[in-house]
């Protein structure tokens, strides 16, 4: 927990109550509230700010959903550097990289053995390139985590709908996730079935979307060769969506979901599902993924609609700073790069959240709790700047407040609160206030935090 300093609020207390959902019988250390989160799960929360990289065959026709039916020639960036797009995300603080490896038009990234429509069949590099050969270098080397998107719908393959599409798919996966070293995150795509070119068949397709992909084998698969990977969709297992492609997440939103009453391309997912539930079976966060320009896709006409630096900034607060890691798209060109205009707001964006989070006043600051369950677990432990160490009441204790003393008056105007997420999500309500002669003065509220 950390005040930030700027303006808006001159105090000398700030009052902290938690209303904490139920707990379990005391012990030392708390017992978790279920469902907690796995290893993986953890790990890939801790990232909270990471990259989506739409590159692919709409790049070169200036689509958004390819028909399936384009010839591989019309691959052909002329200045391919996966190390530029893997610099400036690392300069902006991004932990990670997720690549449209196959989008649905089928077009793949790598020379695949089990399809011509790929690079192997483009002129660049005379057919001998490998995109996620070259962005899987690029992290390695400037210490970024890999993710892999791949979209279960193909409009190409002559055997989409069939049972022969799904050793296709589990074929490509495998190819996936066993070449090219770690990877952090799979992703799939909620869009599944309809017209396509399908091997010239030039028809409408239609898949059963609860079944169809035998999720649950193709799963056990992925644990097989990435076994530290999280796996996306809407329904999970791992993350899921956040319900809408705008960059915000909910004021209360929950980890817990149930996840059996939920799938990939569920119609009323988003409306009734996305922002999860208190009493829900298992832990699956939700991820915010946010294109920087209004497509995905790169279109030379949205050179000047680039989101601005007050807009991403608020995406930042409305994700991050509401339980959810922010996926935030960049549209490489046809030249291979990530456009000077997309940088530039990249930087504005990072530059003024760094300014916002620039000094830290807990430092300065006495804590009492209202209640703790020992000195391992008291109220100093919100400001020690340790994400493993964490404030505790007594198991019977639903209701609690922190105070923090300050020697003099300070302003500010961000407040950083987060809870210890291994032992699960509790935290329902919480109210901010500072003293002003003599009165405890309201300054917001909020629900869940995560």
């Amino acid at each position: 927990m950390r005040f930030f300093k700027d303006k808006f609020y001159s105090c000398s207390l700030a009052l902290l109550s938690l209303l904490l959902s139920c707990a379990k019988p005391a012990v030392d250390p708390p017992q978790p509230v279920l469902p907690v989160p796995s290893g993986r799960q953890t790990a890939w929360q801790d990232l909270e700010f990471y990259a989506f990289v739409h590159f692919n065959m709409n790049t070169f026709t200036n689509m958004e959903w390819g028909t399936g039916a384009e010839d591989p020639a019309l691959f052909n960036p002329t200045a391919l550097d996966c190390n530029q797009w893997v610099q400036a995300f690392s300069k902006a603080g991004m932990k990670g990289v997720i690549i449209t490896a196959k989008h649905h038009d089928g077009f793949c990234l790598w020379p695949s053995k089990y399809t011509d429509h790929s690079v192997k069949k483009s002129p660049w590099k005379n057919g001998k390139g490998d995109v996620i050969r070259e962005l899987a270098d690029a992290c390695k080397n400037h210490g970024l985590k890999l993710g892999i998107y791949y979209s279960p719908w193909d409009r190409n393959h002559a055997d989409y709908g069939t049972p022969d599409y799904l050793v296709y798919m589990r074929r490509q996966l495998k190819e996936l996730l066993t070449q090219y070293g770690d990877i952090f995150e799979v992703w799939f795509d909620g869009a599944n079935g309809g017209t396509g070119f399908y091997g010239g068949a030039n028809e409408e397709r239609r898949v059963d979307k609860l079944s169809y992909y035998d999720w649950p084998n193709t799963y056990a698969l992925i644990r097989e060769w990435q076994p530290n990977a999280v796996i996306f969709s809407d329904a999970g297992p791992d993350v899921r969506w956040v319900g809408n492609e705008d960059g915000h997440s909910y004021p209360t939103i929950w980890s817990n979901l149930m996840r059996d009453s939920v799938y990939g391309g569920m119609p009323t997912y988003h409306t009734d599902w996305a922002d999860g539930q208190e009493n829900g079976t298992h832990w699956v966060p939700a991820e915010t993924n946010v294109s920087i320009r209004p497509g995905w896709y790169y279109h030379p006409y949205e050179d000047h609609k680039v989101k601005s630096m007050p807009a991403l900034v608020n995406i930042f607060y409305e994700s991050v700073g509401m339980n959810t890691p922010l996926l935030l798209n960049f549209p490489v060109d046809t030249r291979g790069l990530v456009h000077e205009n997309d940088l530039l707001q990249l930087n504005k964006m990072v530059n003024k959240i760094r300014d916002d989070f620039s000094t830290n006043l807990t430092g300065g600051a006495t804590v009492a709790s209202s209640s703790d369950r020992g000195r391992t677990y008291d109220g100093v432990k919100t400001i020690d700047l340790d994400n493993n160490s964490y404030w505790a009441t007594p198991d019977s204790v639903i209701n609690a407040s922190l105070t923090f003393h300050f020697d003099t008056a300070i302003s500010f105007n961000r407040l950083l609160i987060q809870e210890y997420i291994p032992l699960g999500q509790r935290v329902r309500a919480f109210d901010l206030a500072y003293l002003s002669e003599d009165r405890w003065v309201p300054v917001d509220s909020g629900t869940t935090i995560g």
